[in-house]
């Protein structure tokens, strides 16, 4: 019987490209460990970014790679994960019990960015980490409705208050302390400082990742999360239609001003399917969001179809991830939560390998 050697196994390993990595698991730095007792082999790997809806297929893909191995009788694989903090802009500091924030932004109002925000924060839970929410648009908070919170959240020190929770998700907006139909007729200044606030003066609990649900523009509150707030990455929201990706751009190369990457580009409403007949269309246009990702070297994460049941669901309280969690919408929300945290777990350290003299900090 021919010997086993770690060599030969981690060949065998590197022939597994993870998509969500782009790259093979001895290359990403997940491979743990390597157990080799005769013709038995154990491998552990250690994921950087939640992964539970695959948990089982890349352990599969894994082990018919090694029991490939001339020798091997036997095969056991563990995937976990385990979310680090990774680097933010410089001159800020994480925010206490906070790894990592993740900004969702669109350039202009109507594409869905909200729904978008919220469906991901909830795939994210899905696939097994701690994540929180913040609804950063003062003048149209959303997230209370969506996610059918009432009430106001408490406040056991009379300084600091106590996120709302809702599907495993903490959550923080100001319109839980205001009347849904109350105008917020404040100035820039008034809604920077709310937002400074909102974020650093919840007691947020232990979060793998807070996603920020920021307002439509390139105005006052995206500047001062770019400016104050230690964001781990970004994710534009668009349609296909030309107006949209124009705005887009705006959002995008903002963020690259400010030295916040860009995790990728979700395009929604790109096909709508009839309900009736099946017909497929593309009434806002196609091929946008790819032809952004291509023209500006970043990550299609994924494309929405326009479909009712999302606006019908997100509107009575209950997203479509935890309304339907079997169904192609939410299975789409969870690959886009999955290649957005994957790529923030990849960022210190691509970033280190473009510029090896540069230490990258995971914080």
């Amino acid at each position: 019987m021919a010997e086993v050697t770690k060599e030969l196994v981690e060949t065998a390993i590197k022939g597994y490209v993870e998509p969500h990595l782009k790259r093979d698991l001895i290359a990403a730095g997940t491979v743990k460990g390597i157990e080799i007792e005769g013709g038995q082999v154990k491998v552990k790997v250690v994921l950087g970014f939640p992964a539970k809806g695959i948990q089982q297929t890349l352990a599969d893909g894994i082990k018919e790679r090694i029991m490939a191995v001339p020798g091997v009788t036997a095969a056991a694989v563990d995937v976990s994960w385990e979310i680090k903090a990774h680097s933010v802009q410089k001159s800020l500091k994480p925010i206490d019990n906070v790894k990592n924030i993740i900004a969702v932004a669109s350039g202009k109002g109507g594409v869905g960015k909200s729904t978008t925000a919220v469906n991901l924060a909830l795939a994210l839970s899905a696939e097994g980490a701690k994540v929180g929410i913040l609804d950063a648009d003062i003048y149209g908070p959303s997230q209370p409705r969506m996610l059918g919170i009432t009430g106001k959240p408490e406040s056991k020190d009379g300084k600091s208050l106590e996120p709302m929770n809702s599907y495993h998700l903490q959550a923080m907006s100001i319109g839980f302390l205001i009347d849904e139909e109350t105008p917020m007729i404040w100035r820039g200044p008034m809604v920077t400082q709310a937002l400074e606030q909102l974020l650093n003066d919840t007691n947020w609990s232990d979060l793998d990742y807070l996603v920020i649900d920021l307002p439509p523009g390139t105005g006052d509150t995206q500047l001062t999360l770019a400016q104050k707030v230690p964001v781990s990455g970004a994710i534009i929201v668009t349609t296909p239609q030309d107006i949209a990706l124009l705005d887009a751009r705006k959002g995008l190369k903002m963020f690259q001003k400010v030295e916040v990457p860009v995790l990728g580009i979700v395009e929604n409403m790109s096909i709508h399917i009839c309900s009736k007949c099946g017909h497929e269309e593309h009434i806002f246009g196609s091929g946008g969001g790819q032809s952004m990702s291509e023209q500006y070297g970043i990550d299609l994460l994924g494309s929405l179809p326009l479909d009712i049941h999302i606006r019908v669901e997100t509107d009575s309280g209950k997203p479509t991830v935890v309304a339907q969690p079997e169904c192609r919408a939410t299975q789409i929300y969870r690959e886009i939560a999955r290649k957005t945290a994957a790529k923030l777990s990849l960022q210190a350290k691509d970033y280190a390998a473009k510029f090896p003299r540069i230490v990258i900090q995971n914080n």
